[in-house]
Parts: structure tokens; C-alpha cells; sequence
């Protein structure tokens, strides 16, 4: 998130054949770099194995859902693009089948309007999660969990992760996930299965409809973009009212109008790099937020993921932020992933450091500066959440337990090298000790560095002592079952 230039690798073509389903691995949205993946199933044909200049592996995957329609085997090619040189790397969550993302056709707006600013809790600070549409495959994580887990009764609003913006418009991330995917009696939020009768609204968007039903004070925002699917807002700066009218057409589509709230604009990076360059100038950003608020009107919320880049001359510095986040509710700068195994030899760092230390590889890299770059913007304290990671970052190879240790690579992972969930940290290399207002985690030879109860409770008192609004994360299903970090976040607040 926070390097000057990030650039895709693509890796070459391997097949692999298997009738299980294939699991799924953390995608860190809105991060240093978010997946380069496609959550699109790629119909394949005469062993076709490339899409839009991307090669893909092909995975065998297995589907029994009922009708006929939705039954019997998929080649699902999962891009096998990574990240190199100063990035990120991550691997593509698998996706069940899907058609290709397309821009729901122009609507009847609803006759009732949402709410006319963004809800906060008890404590007037929000408590704001992403959900990854992805999770509901290898990571088996639903909405329902929201409510198994207590997540729900704690939070303001839901980050729905991610719309896509090919072509510079709005359009269906994936379909399966988002609104075609039965949930049984048991799966479901209300314990009432989905039903295939015409014109019901199946999937995750069904679920968010009944959580809302039982927890009326949720708002749910549809975000676009993220790291992956960014490159669709230089053709949206170029034509910013077409692409207002795309995103209202869709997030205003009659199957699922009463299920959002907002929208929630995540580029990376307006007239700055990511995993491609973004050349639309200084005003790009203001003018695709101002486009958007002129047609979604001033009782939708609008919200938007920014650089944290505190550095001087960094991303934040080359855009103009301030005139477009004054057209927004709430800004979420991505205060996480500063540092990490996309540098593989080190030096370990925390990758969420709330202010800075001695030894800090880069100056600016911390949340602390972004906020008060932010600030001195004259963007408004109240507007600006902390963002916290719900994952940790490591290292293997490390032999010193301090920060600043060389590293071989990355540590080993659940789903992907150098990434790991708290829930399973907290366990497998407990916390011992912290910098920067973060913890770390030495054990072996692994180095992590994550959040725990107890530095989320610090940096609450940071965001009540900065007067921020509230706090984000990245995202719900790392957390423990019983929602360990969103409960520190909700009680320290």
C-alpha cells in the first residue's frame, strides 16, 4: 500500500486436476497488495489459459448446488499473477462458478431514501468491518457468523469487499457469491433456507438483507475497487458522470436496493501507482467522489479506502484528498501493511505501527503520520477512522527477537506465505513483545507482528484522544469466534 510502485509478476501456467474444493487463502483487501486475482471463473475452451493478458492455474472444482444449472464439474482458472520487486505477494482466493461481471441494467430508484449520515454506537465512534465475498468459500465465513460470533450487536457498518470497475464502471463482483448462492436453514441468518423461485435474491447480499432485519442500526456499504480491481478508475476519471450513473444503476439494482446503505470508492492509487499506474492528475480523485455524490444525492453514504502514507511526497501528497474526502461521510486511510515479507530478506517491522520508533525502515511508514497528514489537510478528525489488521505479517529465518532482524523470506502461512489470521497467531506464536504501539511475536525462528486485545485497546485511546470516528479492520473472519479484537475494539471505545 504504501511503496511508491507496485508491479504485477505473472507467473507461467500449472495445471492442477482435483475433485475437492480448493482452499481458499486470505486476501488482505485494501492492503499493501490486495489480491491479483480474479474472483471470476473463467469458462475455459480449447484449454484457453490466459484472460485479459493474466495466465491462470486451472483448478478442478466440484459444485452440487440445486437446479440442474448450478450442478456438475467447473475449470476454474485462478490468476497466478504475484507480486515482486517492493510488493505484496498474495494468492487468489478460488471462486465457485460465475458469469462474467456485468453492470445491472439502469433501475427505478427506491422510493425510500437511507439514512442522511452515517450511525455510530453508544460512544458516538463507529465500528466499521469489511466482509470479503470470498470468504464464503475455503474460509467457510458467512454472515451468520457476524452473529455467532457477537460482531454484529458491536458494529455500525459493514464494508461489503468488492464491486469491480472494469471498463470505468460499477459492475457485479461475483455473482455466485454476491446474490446466486443458496444458504440452507442452517447456514442462514434468520434460520430460513433460500429458495430458487424466480426473482429471489439468493447469496450473501440475502444474508446482509435478514442481518439488517435483526440488527436495524447496520449500515451496509458496497465497496469497489481494492487492490486488484483499481485499474477500472482511470477510465472512471476520464468520464467521472458515466461512472456515477454505472455505480448508482448497480448499487441501486430493485433485487437489492434496500440491502445498501453506500458506496464505498477503494483506488488504488488516484495519479499514483499500485498494481498499475494511475497518471489522471491531482484532481481525479475529487472529481469521481464529486460525481458521485451529485448523483447518488447528500443522504447516501459515501465512503472511501485512502493511501496511509505519511511520508512526505507519498501517495497522499499527490492527490488531492482533501476536496473529495469533503464530500464524503467517513474516509478509511488503510493504516496496516506498512511493512512485511513482500521484502523477504527484512528488516522485520511491525506492519501496523501506531507511531514511530527507532529503527523504523521508512520515515512516514505509521499510522500516527497519516493521520496528521490528514489533519493538517483539513480533513476533520471526526471523518477519519483508524484502520486496524486483523491478521499478522512475518518472517522466517529471523534469529533476534527485536525488530530489525534479517529474514530468509516469508514465514509459512495457513493460506499463504508471510500472512496469518490473530486467531491463529494468538496461539501458534503468541505476542512478546511490542513496538510502536503494536505487538510482535518471536518464536523459532518466525517473526510476526499483529494486533492483540490489548494494543487495540491502545489505539482506541488514541482515536478518543485524536477525536477520530471510530475504527476499521481488515477483516471479520481473522478475528477469533467469539470476535476477541472487535470486542476490544467496541468496549475500548
Amino acid at each position: 500500500m504504501q511503496k511508491s510502485l507496485r508491479r504485477a509478476l505473472w507467473a507461467g501456467l500449472i495445471v492442477v486436476a482435483t475433485t475437492a474444493t480448493v482452499p481458499v487463502v486470505q486476501a488482505s483487501a485494501a492492503t499493501a497488495c490486495a489480491p491479483a486475482w480474479s474472483s471470476t471463473a473463467v469458462y475455459v475452451k480449447d484449454n484457453a489459459a490466459s484472460q485479459n493478458g493474466h495466465n491462470y492455474t486451472a483448478k478442478w472444482w466440484t459444485q452440487n448446488e440445486s437446479p440442474a444449472t448450478h450442478s456438475g464439474q467447473w475449470d476454474v482458472w485462478i490468476d497466478n499473477g504475484t507480486c515482486g520487486g517492493t510488493t505484496t505477494p498474495t494468492t487468489p482466493p478460488t471462486t465457485a462458478p460465475t458469469t462474467t461481471p456485468t453492470t445491472a441494467p439502469t433501475t427505478t430508484p427506491p422510493t425510500t431514501s437511507p439514512t442522511t449520515s452515517p450511525t455510530s454506537g453508544t460512544s458516538g465512534k463507529n465500528v466499521v468491518g469489511y466482509f470479503a465475498e470470498w470468504g464464503v468459500y475455503g474460509r467457510n465465513y458467512h454472515v451468520k457468523n457476524l452473529v455467532t460470533s457477537g460482531s454484529a450487536a458491536k458494529l455500525t457498518h459493514i464494508l461489503y469487499a468488492f464491486g469491480n470497475t472494469t471498463g470505468g464502471a460499477c459492475s457485479i463482483g461475483d455473482s455466485y457469491a454476491d446474490y446466486d448462492r443458496a444458504y440452507t436453514s442452517a447456514e442462514s441468518v434468520d434460520g430460513v433456507a433460500d429458495t430458487w423461485d424466480a426473482g429471489a435474491l439468493r447469496g450473501s447480499f440475502n444474508q446482509l438483507r435478514k442481518l439488517k432485519k435483526q440488527y436495524p442500526n447496520i449500515k451496509v456499504i458496497w465497496s469497489f475497487g481494492g487492490w486488484t480491481w483499481s485499474g477500472g478508475f482511470t477510465q472512471a476519471a476520464a468520464n467521472p458522470t458515466n461512472f456515477a450513473n454505472s455505480c448508482y444503476n448497480l448499487v441501486k439494482d430493485s433485487r437489492w436496493s434496500d440491502v445498501f446503505d453506500g458506496i464505498d470508492i477503494d483506488w488504488e492509487y488516484p495519479n499514483a501507482c499500485g498494481l498499475s499506474c494511475d497518471a489522471s492528475g491531482p484532481a481525479a480523485y475529487n472529481n469521481v467522489i464529486s460525481a458521485l455524490r451529485t448523483k447518488f444525492g447528500s443522504s447516501f453514504l459515501i465512503t472511501s479506502a485512502i493511501s496511509a502514507d505519511g511520508s512526505n511526497g507519498g501517495k497522499l501528497d499527490v492527490a488531492d484528498y482533501a476536496s473529495g474526502i469533503a464530500k464524503l461521510n467517513l474516509v478509511f486511510p488503510m493504516t496496516y501493511d506498512y511493512f512485511g515479507a513482500f521484502a523477504p530478506q527484512g528488516p522485520t517491522a511491525p506492519h501496523s505501527p501506531l507511531t514511530s520508533y527507532t529503527g523504523i525502515p521508512t520515515a512516514g511508514f505509521y499510522s500516527d503520520a497519516a493521520i496528521q497528514k490528514l489533519k493538517s489537510k483539513g480533513v476533520p478528525a471526526s471523518k477519519i477512522l483508524l484502520g486496524i489488521g486483523f491478521y499478522g505479517r512475518g518472517w522466517t529465518g529471523v534469529t533476534q527477537s527485536a525488530p530489525g532482524g534479517s529474514a530468509s523470506g516469508a514465514a509459512p502461512g495457513t493460506y499463504e506465505a508471510g500472512i496469518e489470521d490473530y486467531k491463529v497467531l494468538k496461539s501458534s506464536c503468541p505476542a512478546t513483545g511490542t513496538v510502536g504501539g503494536t505487538a510482535y511475536a518471536y518464536c523459532g525462528s518466525n517473526w510476526w507482528s499483529y494486533d492483540t486485545p490489548s494494543t487495540v485497546a491502545g489505539k482506541m485511546t488514541y482515536v478518543k484522544n485524536q477525536g477520530l470516528g471510530g475504527a476499521f479492520f481488515w477483516e471479520f473472519s481473522g478475528d477469533t469466534s467469539n470476535g476477541e479484537l472487535i470486542t476490544s475494539i467496541k468496549n475500548n471505545l
